[in-house]
């Protein structure tokens, strides 16, 4: 079975559907119609340009072409990430690049070359779609486990520094923040894998369906991306709170919230 081709007039036809938000904007007066078409159009002008992107992209031998994409990928995605939290420090981009550039490529270069044997190791077909998959899960998961870190240890600034003024050292105090945050950064990973199958099925599996692999083939491969999603956004969240921490407590054991900037 072939995936069924769509013309313009089809693509037109479907994005028609987005007269029912904009309905529901006017009828309910909430003034998002501006903001709908506006996201609408941007992304229908950028899945148009990353298909032809791409198109070029998988015709490339070249591993350092391909590592090169893969690395403003991921700078996109630290860009994004450190862009969410509500208060940041100065290195908060670094942080975010360093934490998401080591779990997604360690983890994506060892199920492509450990679990999948995808030959030769850089096959942008491969490479390119899960480094994306991989990417997107994890910027989430960074944002979210440092925006709440940060936000834990402003709210309970008067608990942490009580501990550190008894003989607690930095990470004692900070542990429970840390513990929360990580667990914050996790859930949508995990709550995502604990309906998958049940109550929505996954773009990828969706995607190999409608391209004529088989239910069973396109199962498998989902479960292996999700593995590998889960591991890296548990590596990133990891690594990026402990940069966090690093950079909000000092060598002498002190929590330095000054070093941190409101989001204008």
């Amino acid at each position: 079975m072939n995936a069924v081709p769509i013309s313009n007039l089809q693509l037109a036809l479907a994005a028609g559907l987005l007269l029912v938000s904009l309905a529901m904007s006017l009828w309910l007066r909430l003034g998002l119609g501006k903001d709908i078409l506006i996201a609408g159009v941007r992304m229908v002008v950028q899945l148009l340009l990353v298909g032809l992107i791409l198109g070029w992209v998988f015709t490339l031998q070249n591993p350092w072409l391909v590592l090169g994409i893969g690395l403003v990928m991921t700078f996109l995605a630290a860009q994004a990430a450190s862009r969410r939290p509500k208060r940041f420090y100065p290195k908060l981009l670094l942080d975010s690049f360093v934490s998401i550039l080591v779990s997604s490529f360690l983890l994506s270069g060892l199920v492509l070359n450990g679990v999948l044997f995808v030959q030769p190791w850089y096959a942008p077909q491969y490479l390119v779609p899960i480094l994306g998959m991989v990417l997107g899960n994890s910027l989430t998961g960074v944002s979210l486990s440092v925006d709440r870190f940060i936000a834990n240890l402003d709210s309970g600034r008067g608990q942490i520094e009580g501990m550190l003024a008894v003989g607690a050292t930095r990470r004692e105090a900070a542990l429970p923040a840390l513990r929360e945050a990580l667990r914050a950064g996790m859930i949508p990973t995990l709550n995502s894998m604990a309906v998958m199958g049940i109550v929505s099925l996954p773009g990828m599996m969706t995607g190999q369906i409608l391209a004529g692999a088989s239910p069973e083939s396109a199962v498998r491969y989902q479960i292996v991306i999700m593995f590998v999603i889960a591991a890296s956004t548990a590596m990133g969240c990891l690594l990026s709170l402990e940069f966090a921490f690093r950079r909000i407590f000092d060598g002498q054991h002190r929590l330095r919230l000054e070093r941190l900037r409101a989001r204008s």
